[in-house]
């Protein structure tokens, strides 16, 4: 290696485990904004679609994702939705005004729809009750609709439309950003917290084996943040599993450096958040553990300025349709790291979201379907990513950003899977102008050998990929070398890596 390469260190030893790594955190979200559903998973008519109207060419690519839970139907469309529009014969269903994102809602697919289409692409669903406009009635008769075997008014009203046996939903959430202005049915943290703790009591006598997110700030640049947390934990700590979080990040500045530096942020986040759980769990003295499920996170901010000229009250109009580029596919993959480094109180996260609507993939009317650049670090940690996340010793040399210092150019996260007999090691290169020397010390996993290299990089930052082509595609490494339980290897500059080892 050459002596003038920064160089960066990792020692990895089996011994030094985070937690097991919940696969939930590669989860995702499907909204009714935008065409995340209409003309995304759901466009009959289309070539590929199936007798129900959704695409196949779709329901492939989220399978290679292998996704394992979905938030369902939204997202700030549920503060306004009356689940009961969605089930029921299609031709009876009324169409709505959808406040929220100011469209013609159909209710073509409801809850019957997207479950049949989950369990299709191998999903669990994490279903959203409407805490804004509605409340303990509504969420304890959707939840009798979907969980309850039959006998009873809603079960055996499911049971007419079609579905005798229940769809067993286990994981739920309690309302959405209820602390946002733009919120349908806005609360204080004292509001939410007294309604989300008596639905959360009726839902559970419904069925006591469901768990129960409770929604958090909307985001961390909220004026409520973490005051919100805390006041609305003194009422639902004891009957929730979860409670949220939303991040978004974006690079209005054109400061690279600093945007891939956003981490640090995330990083405050979770731990501000994971202190105000303790300090609720102190306070009132519990045995129980909260954790943490960020079901919403992502780059978010190229379609900012085309949305604002959208005409309202259209049917799936292309809302919130980022093209994402390279150097947001290396912020994608920094913040799933993050959720690694922190598996033990990070158990579920939502990439917001699926299809089209900020999303990893995204599809033309009538046409294609294709892979957004942020498609592949997210593939990688979903398909690798499985096991106990440990904690590396690392050693790299820093930078400071515009608003972060001591920023790593090595961004890492390691995972061990037992069972498989695999080692991968996840691995940012921050650097915008040089490579960087790796070296991983690996001697704790005798007889393991090096599998692959996998390696995300673009000399442009700005290169995006579309229906024509993908410019941005990841590609098997060269020179990585593994001798005496060491490996070495050069990283690109600004790029993604995924080392793969095996026990031979």
């Amino acid at each position: 290696m050459s002596s003038d390469v920064p160089k960066a260190a990792l020692i990895v030893d089996k011994s030094f485990v985070i937690a097991e790594v919940d696969k939930r955190i590669y989860g995702s979200f499907i909204e009714h904004l935008g065409r995340a559903v209409y003309g995304g998973i759901y466009e009959p008519g289309h070539a590929s679609a199936d007798e129900r109207g959704f695409r196949n060419d779709v329901k492939s690519l989220v399978e290679v994702l292998d996704v394992p839970i979905i938030r369902y139907p939204g997202g700030n469309f549920v503060s306004g939705y009356n689940w009961e529009d969605g089930v029921g014969p299609v031709e009876q269903r009324p169409k709505r005004l959808e406040l929220a994102w100011r469209t013609i809602e159909l209710n073509e697919v409801g809850t019957n729809e997207f479950m049949d289409w989950a369990r299709e692409v191998g999903s669990e669903v994490m279903m959203a009750v409407n805490l804004g406009t509605r409340g303990v009635d509504a969420a304890r008769n959707l939840l009798e609709y979907c969980n309850h075997p039959g006998g009873t008014y809603w079960s055996d009203l499911r049971r007419k439309h079609g579905y005798e046996k229940p769809h067993k939903i286990k994981t739920w959430c309690l309302g959405n950003e209820m602390d946002g202005p733009w919120q349908i049915g806005q609360k204080t943290a004292a509001e939410y917290g007294r309604l989300a703790y008596e639905t959360a009591k009726a839902m559970r006598l419904v069925d006591p084996d469901i768990e129960l997110v409770s929604c958090g700030s909307s985001s961390s640049a909220m004026q409520t943040f973490p005051e919100w947390e805390a006041v609305s934990l003194e009422h639902t700590y004891d009957v929730a599993d979860y409670v949220s979080l939303h991040q978004y990040y974006g690079n209005r500045d054109n400061d690279s450096a600093n945007f891939l530096a956003r981490t640090m942020d995330l990083e405050h986040f979770i731990h501000t958040v994971t202190s105000t759980c303790d300090y609720i769990k102190a306070k009132k003295r519990s045995k129980k553990t909260m954790y943490l499920s960020v079901d919403e996170w992502n780059v978010w901010y190229h379609s900012n300025d085309s949305d604002a000229k959208l005409e309202p009250w259209t049917i799936g109009p292309p809302q919130l349709e980022d093209i994402y580029n390279f150097e947001d596919a290396l912020l994608v993959g920094g913040m799933l790291i993050t959720f690694l480094k922190h598996a033990d109180r990070v158990k579920m996260a939502c990439l917001a979201q699926l299809v089209n609507v900020i999303a990893p993939i995204m599809t033309e009317k009538g046409g294609v379907s294709w892979k957004q650049t942020i498609f592949y670090p997210y593939l990688h940690a979903s398909k690798y990513g499985r096991g106990v996340s440990l904690q590396p010793i690392v050693k790299s040399p820093k930078y400071d950003a515009q608003d972060y210092t001591d920023v790593p150019y090595l961004d890492s996260a390691i995972v061990y899977n037992e069972e498989a007999e695999e080692l991968t090691i996840f691995a940012i290169n921050r650097h915008l102008e040089d490579e960087l020397d790796l070296t991983c010390d690996i001697r704790g996993f005798e007889g393991y050998s090096l599998t692959e290299h996998i390696v995300l990089h673009h000399d442009d930052l700005k290169a995006v990929n579309s229906a024509a082509g993908e410019r941005v595609l990841p590609r098997r490494a060269k020179g990585t070398e593994y001798r005496d339980g060491f490996v070495t290897t050069r990283l690109q500059k600004a790029s993604w890596n995924v080392i793969r080892l095996r026990k031979s």
